[in-house]
This record gives C-alpha cells, sequence and structure tokens, in this order.
C-alpha cells in the first residue's frame, strides 16, 4: 500500500540527491525505523539522512538534557527547602510537586510569560480574600496557600536558573532554551537540510521553531493531513489550519502533502461489545481471520489492557511488535517489592516494632511468593510450607524473627542470609534500599530471560534512587519511600524489544503517528477513553488558561480526533470496537469520534455482539456406596452418631459423607478473630464451670450472684485456652468478649429474677452430660449407637428439663414441630437435636414417665424469651409442651428411617441443588 511516508519520500527524491547534509526530524523513535526501511526500498546506493525524533533535535538546540521526573523531584525539593520557611517535610511536598512542575513544564512548552501568569495567578488568590467589610476569615490552611500562591514564580525562577546551570531540565526548560538558542543554530548548520516529517499539534515553542527554520530557507515540513479534514471544518485539522492561516511562511508557500485518501472506499465495522474483555476477545478473533499480519496493526486506546490482550491473541500470531511499555504494576516482582513494604509498614501501624513481631500474613506472603519459595528448598521439603503450618498449628498472629530464624538451620549461607535479612530491624533507608538491591541481585541467578529484565528495571531504579538519597538525604521514613515506589510503578513501564517491521503491531494512540497499516482494529473507543476525560490536574485554572493560550482539554480533543481519523485515512479494513456496558470500567457511551465518522460515511456496518453462552448441565456431587464405604459406615455406627452429624446429613449427605466417611476435616486457619464456634465453647465451659459444683444440689438465689463474682475471670480462662495466642484486648476480639461475658451475665441475671420468687425451686441434675444408647433399625443386622453432649439438664418446680445452649438466634417456631414427618427442614434441625438429648436421656436413665419432662433451648441471642420449649401443639393460645413417651416413640420411627436412609446401598450421598449456605 501506498503510505505516508513512501508518498512523503517519493516527493522528498524529486528534488534531493543525496543525503549525506541531510536531517529526517520525526514525531517518534518508531517512525524513523519505518522510513529507514522506506528509503533502503527506494535507494541503491549512497547516505542514509540522519533521523531524529522532535525530542533529540530540541535537545542538541538547546545544549539541555533531559532529566527524570524522580530526578528533578529530588532538585526542587532542596530549591523550596531553601525559599520557604515553614517547608513541607518531603512526602507532603512530592503529593503537589509533580503537579507543580507540570504546570512549568506547560508555562515553557508554550513560552508564556512566567512573571505575568504568577502575578495574575496571585491576584486572584488575593482577590479571593479580599472582603468589603473586613470580615473574611482566613484559616492556617488558606493562609499557608496563599503564601505559597504568592512564592510560586520566585521557585519557578529559581528552580529554572539551577537546570539551567547543570545542562539538565525538564521537557519546557529544554524547549524554551532552544527557542532563546535557535538564532544562533541555525548559521551553524546552513550547510544542512532539515525535513520536519508527520507532525501536526505543536506546542508554542515547537511552532516558532519550525516557522524560523522554514524562513532560514534549509527546511521543508511534510503535514500528514487528508483533504477531507483540512478544507472543512473538522476537529483533527484545526491545528495545520492554524499553521497556514498564521505561519508567514504559508502566505506564499503551498502545505506539503496534503493526500485524499479517506473519501477511498473502504471495509468499516463498528462493533458494541459488553465489557472490556468481550471486546479485546472478538480483537483476537477477528484476528484470527487474516491470513497474515504484516500490515496490520491492533491500536489500544485504554492500553492498561495490554495483558489481557497478549493472553487474547490467537495462536496463529507468531510475531508481535509492542510499541507500548508493559506496566511495572503488572510485574510480578512488583508484589515481592509491596510484600516487603508491607511487611514492616504493617508492624509499625500494629504497634510491634518494639518487640519486633510480623504479622504473620505478610510473613507468609513473604516465603510463599514464588521468586523467595524457589529458594527454600531442602531436600524436597519448601521452609516456608512447614512455617506456614506450624504458624496456623500455634494460632500465632504474630511471629518474631526469632521464631523464623528457627527453620532456616539448613538453608545455604547467602541464601539465609539475603532471605533473613529482609526482616532485620534496619537503622537508615540506605540500609533498607541496599538489601533490596541485594535481593534483586540474588534472585536473577534463577530467573528466565523475561525476569532478568524487569529485575534489572528495577534494579536501576532502586539503584538510582539510593544514589539520591545518599545525595539528599530527603527520604526519612519507609512510608515515603513507599509512596515513592508507587509512584514509580504507577508511571513507568517496561519496554519491548522486537521487529518494528514485522509480525502484528500492538500499539497505543500515539505511537500511530506517521505510520500506516492496511488493516486496522482499535479497541476501547468510548467517550472518556479516546477522547479521554477533561479532568486536568494543575494549579492553573481554567479560565486562566485560556486567558494565557495555555491548552486545556479542548486542545487534547483536537489532537486525539487527528491520530483517530489520520490512523483510517489509508486502511482498508477497520475495525472500531467499543464498551456497551454501564459500569466502573467504562461510561458505555461510543465516542463522538465514531458519531463523526458515521456522518462523514455511508458505508458503515454497526453491530453488537456479546459473548456466545454455551450452557452446561452442572451434575450434582453424587457418592455410591461401595463395599468400602458400608465398611466405613459400620465402624461409624459403633463408634456413635452424634445429633449434629444427623442433621448435618440431612442437611447435605455429600458432607456428612466427607467428614464421616472420608474423615476430611476443614483446613486450619490462623483465628485472627475469634470465631463463632470459639465463643459458643468458650460460653459453653464458663457456664459449666460455674454449674458443676451445684450437681444434685438445689440452687440458691446467693449461689448465683457468688457466680456473677467469677464470670470474667472464667471467661478470660477459657478464651486464653481455646483462642491461642490470640489478642482479646483490642478491636474487635475485645467486642467478641465484651458480647461473651455478657451473654453468661445476661443469664445469670435471668436466673436470679427466676430464683427471686420463693416458689421457684431450681434443682442442677448434670451439666455437660455425655449420653448414649444404641439402636436397631429394621433392615439394619447391626446396632446403631446415638450418643451425645447435653449442656444441661435440671428439674424446676418438679419438671425436669433437658437444655441446650445456643449462642445463635434460634425462636419459637424452630421448636414447634406438629408432625414428625416434617423434621428433616432445615428449620427443625435444633428441635431434633433437643429431642434426641430427650431420648438418650430418658433411654439412660430409666425415665419414669409419670413425672413431667420438657426439652428446649436457651438462646442467647434470644434471652428475653427465656426458655424455648418444644411445643407440640397447633393452638398458639394453648402450647403443649410436655415431651411424653408416645411423642419420643413416634419421633425415633422417623429418625430410624433417616439412619435406614444412611445405611441404605441403594441411596447414594448426593448434594443438594438448593443449598442456602
Amino acid at each position: 500500500m501506498q503510505s505516508f511516508i513512501t508518498d512523503t519520500l517519493d516527493t522528498i527524491l524529486k528534488t534531493t540527491q543525496t543525503f549525506e547534509e541531510v536531517e529526517f526530524i520525526l514525531p517518534s523513535q518508531r517512525a524513523g525505523v519505518f522510513v529507514k526501511q522506506a528509503l533502503k526500498n527506494k535507494i541503491t546506493t549512497g547516505f542514509l539522512p540522519k533521523i531524529s525524533n522532535i525530542g533529540d533535535f530540541i535537545e542538541e538546540v538547546s545544549g539541555l538534557k533531559k532529566a527524570d521526573s524522580v530526578q528533578l523531584l529530588f532538585h526542587f525539593y532542596g530549591i523550596y527547602k531553601k525559599e520557604e520557611p515553614k517547608a513541607d517535610p518531603f512526602d507532603v511536598f512530592s503529593s503537589w510537586a509533580f503537579t507543580v512542575l507540570q504546570d512549568f513544564n506547560e508555562i515553557d512548552q508554550h513560552l508564556i510569560n512566567a512573571r505575568e501568569i504568577f502575578v495574575y495567578l496571585r491576584d486572584i488568590h488575593r482577590l479571593r480574600k479580599w472582603s468589603v467589610a473586613g470580615t473574611f476569615q482566613e484559616t492556617d490552611l488558606m493562609k499557608d496557600h496563599f503564601a505559597f500562591m504568592e512564592r510560586l514564580h520566585k521557585l519557578y525562577e529559581l528552580f529554572y536558573e539551577f537546570l539551567v546551570d547543570k545542562n539538565i531540565g525538564y521537557q519546557g526548560v529544554i524547549y524554551r532554551e532552544a527557542v532563546k538558542k535557535i538564532d544562533d543554530f541555525i548559521p551553524a548548520k546552513s550547510n544542512k537540510k532539515y525535513f520536519f516529517i508527520g507532525f501536526n499539534a505543536l506546542n508554542a515553542a515547537e511552532e516558532l521553531l519550525f516557522q524560523k527554520m522554514l524562513a532560514a530557507g534549509n527546511t521543508e515540513v511534510y503535514w500528514d493531513i487528508d483533504k477531507s479534514f483540512y478544507e472543512s471544518n473538522h476537529q483533527a485539522g484545526s491545528f495545520i489550519r492554524k499553521y497556514k492561516t498564521r505561519w508567514k511562511y504559508y502566505q506564499s508557500n503551498p502545505i506539503e502533502t496534503v493526500a485524499e485518501h479517506f473519501a477511498t472506499t473502504k471495509n468499516i465495522r463498528v462493533i458494541g461489545a459488553s465489557k472490556n474483555i468481550t471486546q479485546i476477545k472478538y480483537a483476537g478473533e477477528i484476528l484470527s481471520t487474516f491470513s497474515n499480519y504484516n500490515n496490520t496493526a491492533l491500536v489500544m486506546a485504554d492500553e492498561s489492557l495490554l495483558p489481557i490482550t497478549l493472553n487474547s491473541l490467537p495462536p496463529k500470531v507468531d510475531a508481535v511488535n509492542i510499541t507500548m511499555g508493559y506496566p511495572l504494576k503488572d510485574v510480578p516482582t512488583t508484589s515481592l517489592l509491596q510484600i516487603i513494604f508491607r511487611l514492616f509498614l504493617n508492624q509499625e501501624k500494629l504497634q510491634k516494632k518494639e518487640s519486633q513481631l510480623f504479622y504473620y500474613k505478610d510473613v507468609i506472603a513473604l516465603f510463599k511468593h514464588p521468586s523467595i519459595y524457589q529458594l527454600l528448598y531442602v531436600e524436597e521439603e519448601n521452609i516456608s510450607d512447614v512455617l506456614s503450618e506450624v504458624i496456623v498449628a500455634s494460632n500465632s498472629t504474630f511471629v518474631s524473627l526469632e521464631k523464623i530464624e528457627e527453620f532456616f538451620i539448613k538453608i545455604p549461607e547467602e541464601t539465609k542470609k539475603v532471605v533473613l535479612g529482609l526482616c532485620k530491624p534496619y537503622t537508615t533507608i540506605d540500609e533498607f534500599l541496599s538489601r533490596v538491591i541485594t535481593l534483586l541481585l540474588t534472585l536473577k541467578d534463577t530467573a528466565n530471560e523475561l525476569e532478568k529484565e524487569y529485575l534489572f528495571r528495577f534494579y536501576t531504579a532502586f539503584t538510582q534512587l539510593q544514589n539520591l538519597h545518599d545525595t539528599f538525604n530527603y527520604i526519612q521514613d519507609l512510608k515515603t519511600l513507599q509512596q515513592f515506589f508507587r509512584q514509580l510503578i504507577q508511571s513507568e513501564s517496561l519496554s519491548f524489544q522486537g521487529e518494528p517491521l514485522q509480525g502484528l503491531q500492538l500499539m497505543g494512540v500515539l505511537e500511530t503517528r506517521v505510520l500506516d497499516f492496511e488493516n486496522v482494529i482499535i479497541t476501547s473507543v468510548n467517550e472518556g477513553v479516546l477522547p479521554g476525560n477533561h479532568q486536568q490536574t494543575s494549579f492553573i485554572p481554567f479560565d486562566v488558561k485560556i486567558e494565557f493560550g495555555l491548552p486545556t482539554y479542548k486542545e487534547k480533543d483536537a489532537l486525539f480526533s487527528y491520530h483517530f481519523f489520520r490512523l483510517l485515512q489509508r486502511a482498508k479494513n477497520i475495525y472500531i470496537l467499543y464498551n456497551t456496558e454501564h459500569d466502573v470500567f467504562g461510561s458505555g457511551e461510543k465516542s463522538r469520534f465514531i458519531t463523526q465518522l458515521e456522518m462523514m460515511r455511508d458505508d458503515i456496518k454497526e453491530e453488537i455482539i456479546s459473548p456466545q453462552i454455551i450452557t452446561t448441565v452442572t451434575e450434582q456431587k453424587e457418592v455410591s456406596k461401595t463395599e468400602h464405604v458400608l465398611d466405613k459406615l459400620k465402624e461409624l455406627a459403633g463408634k456413635g452418631i452424634s445429633p449434629s452429624a444427623l442433621t448435618n446429613y440431612l442437611y447435605n449427605p455429600f458432607a456428612f459423607y466427607k467428614q464421616k466417611v472420608l474423615k476430611i476435616k476443614e483446613f486450619d486457619d490462623v483465628e485472627e478473630t475469634v470465631a463463632a464456634n470459639t465463643m459458643g465453647t468458650v460460653v459453653h465451659d464458663t457456664l459449666e464451670a460455674l454449674y458443676k459444683p451445684f450437681e444434685g444440689k438445689f440452687l440458691a438465689l446467693d449461689n448465683v450472684t457468688a457466680m456473677q463474682q467469677k464470670t470474667k475471670e472464667l471467661i478470660v480462662f477459657y478464651f486464653s485456652k481455646h483462642f491461642k495466642n490470640g489478642d482479646i484486648s483490642t478491636g474487635k476480639n475485645r467486642l467478641i468478649f465484651e458480647v461473651a461475658n455478657r451473654f453468661v451475665i445476661n443469664f445469670l441475671k435471668q436466673e436470679k429474677e427466676l430464683l427471686k420468687d420463693p416458689a421457684n425451686q431450681l434443682k442442677i441434675i448434670a451439666t455437660e452430660q455425655t449420653l448414649a444408647t444404641q439402636i436397631h433399625v429394621e433392615g439394619i443386622d447391626f446396632p446403631v449407637k446415638i450418643h451425645g453432649q447435653v449442656d444441661r439438664i435440671d428439674q424446676l418446680n418438679g419438671v425436669t428439663r433437658i437444655i441446650d445452649y445456643k449462642t445463635g438466634k434460634v425462636e419459637n417456631t424452630n421448636l414447634k414441630v406438629i408432625d414428625f414427618t416434617e423434621v428433616r427442614e432445615l428449620k427443625f434441625h435444633k428441635a431434633i437435636q433437643v429431642m434426641l438429648y430427650a431420648y438418650l436421656y430418658t433411654q439412660n436413665k430409666q425415665y419414669d414417665f409419670s413425672m413431667p419432662l420438657e426439652a428446649g433451648i436457651f438462646s442467647f441471642k434470644n434471652l428475653r424469651k427465656g426458655f424455648l420449649k418444644m411445643n407440640f401443639s397447633s393452638n398458639y393460645r394453648n402450647p403443649d409442651n410436655s415431651v411424653t413417651q408416645e411423642r419420643l416413640e413416634e419421633f425415633m420411627e422417623e429418625i430410624k428411617e433417616y439412619i435406614k436412609e444412611i445405611y441404605n446401598p441403594e441411596v447414594t450421598f448426593v448434594e443438594p441443588t438448593d443449598l442456602k449456605y
């Protein structure tokens, strides 16, 4: 295809025979590679011209070198500290300094008189605090801000002088100095010929430089613009129309290389896709239809989707050239460095620095990170796995360095020194940085080629940071260093190296400058992405920018409009994808550029696509009862089935199989916050300890008063027993401790209210009594043992009560059973447990049913309802709470049916599809 580069070179070759003293200046380094390749195809012998990008050319003119943002920040803080009487600490300074430097950069690039704009800003702020009555009240924060704005110009001047003296600068300084020196530069280069190729939006400094170079007579500028945009009022042509109107050179000379390709026949498809992943996956499907990719570009308006895109390319794409960088925040080493920061910052946050204890999650995360994990093998066993198991077994929320060192005895000395060195107390930031650099050097020995690339990127970054810190000593604590690290990974990327002339070109919108492709796929063409949103971080208000001619979002929109439509000019097959979903990942509104395109052309095909949904039948988890399973069940019948095991079966037979047949226990983890079952155990044990001494005795009011004195002490004791190494003095655990204590206090208070009435006689028969019996079930040729532990058995005014404690909430409805065939329902599972306890008690004690018997629950979350009893009456006004022999027998007939089901070889263990929890 005939591209802008080949068109331009054909034009240049008509008048230029030799390239010995010729320099091509392009918007990007990447474009130079394509220009060089095109030239090689057009000339057989002779010199190639010098090919530069605009940044290199401006540096040559100015005599300054561009400094990176971190270096500039350190230098700027030095100037700021000398000038400001109440200078902010470095971490606060860095939070606003990047914005100030960005404003300085814009002011210089557009050659704004710095004194004028800063005086203008100062006067605006003075007007804001002025009032006729003199009633304006300034806060300290406002005073500081006004004072800062007053001194901003002084800071600018001092910093500018400093940078020029050091022969370095940010881009704006370099441009302003180039403008100052261009009149000396042009005569010195009078024997050279310059070609500026493929430019569009220029800042004021570039405009002035271009005009002076054109006026000198040894320069030509070749713009990349189409008649469709240049000869209309289209936004994409606004910049070049402005140059044609305002530049003196173009009063008598034509604009070079105005092409006419946009109006030619094209295959354009506009595709709406739900969610970002859908559009990226569909882009992969489009690519899979191409036979080769040598003239194909996949352009990403949202560059953050690069990792997803790389995983969505079809297998037949064997060569990819990526122009954008891979974000450092997505590199595995980033997570390792964040863990190291977190190790010490959490130690400080949790106030464990003095005791040198680390939060267990940070310790496990560090040693389980793949980069560290591979260093910790000893005879096919990994130290990090052993350490994790010990931490869980001891329920250690915090781990000491001494404890960690115990596991490193067999690790090679060099590895031990580096890995354990990460956890040792540091005295200076320089020492911490040295540890990180040493770790990066160690990891490279076991890294693959790709890993070495990003390890080296971090190595250079931390080495630079260490050198700057040694020079300036501005970073006083780890929090500031971490803030710097975050800024680094957000703004920096890892550059890819590839063959730019072969395979699929994967690039961002700005990288497409000067380049043309036959097949173009553009993704994320949504409002807020292309063009971007209108938010601009700046100390200069919008109206002041308008007043002084600084660019605003309007110019930014025009710039992206140019890039978008320029990309379509010469392409033949164009696929434009956008996200249709209104969510946090995108507005769901297609870009205005698509609407403009639709108004300019009538050959656009529009469609909305969605992922193909393949429905699959979810098979229920099911296990047949083999001979081995039946043997395990027979073994269980001998050991005994508890009420909770039976209700577990009724709720989920498959879970019963895993627990009772396979003996699979739940995965143990460190219990940071007291679990509900731990709190329940503490309450049960406390009540047992309080009531045990009164077994077989009548309880008196004084006895309960004495119990109240012991409550807190017992709660503390049982928490220390069941919540190993846990801290119940602060946070959620303190609240849970207070709740447990309140449960017991409220329960004892209720007992006192009961005993205040002399007519009430309460005898404690037993607490936490283990009961068991064997039952014979028709069809099962061996007895089945039922066993359970009853929380309390007492006698109130001659009525025996079987009592179960529940720290959760239970309602009367859970214990109201009219028909025992319905107890399989989840809401009656508490009733099953209570009735089984009653059955076990009557069987063990050969209970005389002429004596009244009741069974029920004390629900500590529903204590105001008192003792919740089993109720067998359908009449809510006349409850029937008597547990009789006939009711127990009827109940047990239903239980035997469930047990028969458990032992029936034909009935499988199936997980229900409607599990609530």
